[in-house]
């Protein structure tokens, strides 16, 4: 099933809720995932392409939190 806006903003209702501790962790794994995601797509491993994308999606909206959290 293909994430749909909707899913999008809830996640990013589910992630406003956590602590910055947490949001650190998210970011760091995501991250993780997007590295390997790119090693298999380059190495034509890669089944869902659409990681990829998923995987920076959640790393902006991390890091668009931790930044409204600094102000």
């Amino acid at each position: 099933m293909l994430p749909c806006s909707d899913d999008i903003n809830m996640e990013f209702k589910e992630l406003s809720k956590k602590t910055e501790k947490e949001l650190q962790e998210i970011l760091s794994e995501n991250r993780e995932k997007l590295r390997l995601a790119r090693f298999k797509d380059a190495n034509k491993q890669l089944k869902n392409v659409r990681e990829i994308r998923v995987a920076r999606t959640v790393i902006a909206n991390v890091l668009t939190l931790l930044n409204l959290n600094k102000k």
